[in-house]
Parts: structure tokens; C-alpha cells; sequence
């Protein structure tokens, strides 16, 4: 089992790096190998709707977005955690996920995905539910905890003290791993669940 970890805070050692660490500790405990990269310190523009990436695969331009996303392709789960702002997560994490979902053509299907979100006091809830659009579109399970997976703070230290939201964050990543082995499991057994595609709903004629 492999976990990929992005960090969309700015800060490298920040609130949403607290609860990120408090989760690889346990994949730590339960054997899951863990990869956290920080991303929201990078110069990450948004898509442009060339659509490049169709005919290539990769997105057209050359930054850490191309670099993520064999790493994306190998994991069995991701977790996507950032800072509130203005009630929505960080505007850099945000113009990497729209690239990197949209440039890349693997399958996510039954990849378990995460988002945690870090606030001093509010926002969390909406930008929680931001983050889990990109794997809800994209076929992925969405792993639980036993409170929305937040932590409250305005520093690393004062994160340390959020006991029921760190309790989340170990919650999450044991419900997370718990996901990742049943649907490796199933596969063996089963198969993955079929995909339909082609139907493209639009309405030109206004019908």
C-alpha cells in the first residue's frame, strides 16, 4: 500500500503539515508507505483549456504537475490537505488539482482519496467539500473519519492542542488504510466495478 500526501499549505511546517504528520504516523503503524510532497509554496499556473494533454498525456506545461503524476498513478490513495482561505482552500493548490486530474488520462477508479483542511475558525466545511469534487468526479472513494477531517489553529503548536481534531487526522488515516487493502482485496477477487463512458450530455438544440 502506498499513500501520496500533498501539502497546499504555503508552510512547510504549518497547521496543515501538523495533521498531515499525525496521519503518516499511523499509515506509519499500519505499514502503508507514505509520500508527502509540499506544494503550495510552488509557481503553479491554472489550465488554459489547450487541451494538450489529450493528444500527450502530460499537461503542456513543464512544472511539478508532470512530476506528481506517475507518482499519483502508482498510489493507492491520496490525501490533499490545505489551509482555509476565504472559506475555500488555497487558490495554488486548487490550479494543481484542475491539471493534474484533468491532464492525466490513467485511471483513479478505486483510488481512495482524503482531504483534510486546516483553519484558525471557519471555512472548513466548504473547502472540505471543495476538495472531495476532484474524487468524486474521478471514481474515487472517499475515505471518513469520525468528524469532518479538520483541525483548528493558527499554528503548528496551537494545532498540538486540537486533541479531537489530531483524533481525527489517526481516525482517518486507519479508515483510509482499512479502505486501500479491502479494495486491493476485491480486486483480487472480484475485479474492479465496470466503467461505462462515451454519453456526453449537451443540449445544442436546446431539447
Amino acid at each position: 500500500m502506498k499513500v501520496l500526501l500533498l501539502n497546499g499549505s504555503p508552510h512547510a511546517s504549518g497547521c496543515t503539515a501538523a495533521a498531515l504528520k499525525e496521519m503518516i504516523r499511523v499509515f506509519d503503524e499500519e505499514g502503508v508507505e507514505s509520500e508527502l510532497i509540499q506544494v503550495g509554496h510552488r509557481e503553479i499556473r491554472g489550465c488554459i483549456g489547450c487541451g494538450s494533454c489529450s493528444k500527450t498525456g502530460k499537461c503542456v506545461f513543464s512544472d511539478m504537475i508532470n512530476e506528481i503524476a506517475p507518482k499519483f498513478e502508482a498510489a493507492d490513495g491520496l490525501v490533499v490537505g490545505s489551509p482555509v482561505y476565504y472559506a475555500s482552500p488555497n487558490g495554488t493548490l486548487l490550479a494543481l488539482l484542475d491539471r493534474l486530474f484533468y491532464s492525466t488520462r490513467f485511471s483513479k477508479h478505486m483510488k481512495v482519496g482524503a482531504a483534510v483542511v486546516s483553519a484558525r475558525r471557519g471555512g472548513n466545511t466548504a473547502s472540505f467539500d471543495v476538495l472531495n469534487k476532484y474524487f468524486t468526479i474521478s471514481g474515487m472513494p472517499v475515505a471518513s473519519s469520525t468528524y469532518w477531517n479538520q483541525v483548528h489553529g493558527f499554528t503548528a503548536e496551537d494545532v498540538a492542542r486540537d486533541a479531537e481534531g489530531l483524533q481525527t487526522m489517526r481516525n482517518l488515516a486507519r479508515n483510509m488504510t482499512f479502505l486501500m487493502k479491502v479494495i486491493a482485496d476485491g480486486r483480487e477477487k472480484y475485479g474492479l466495478p465496470k466503467v461505462e463512458s462515451g454519453s456526453f450530455t449537451s443540449f445544442p438544440d436546446g431539447k
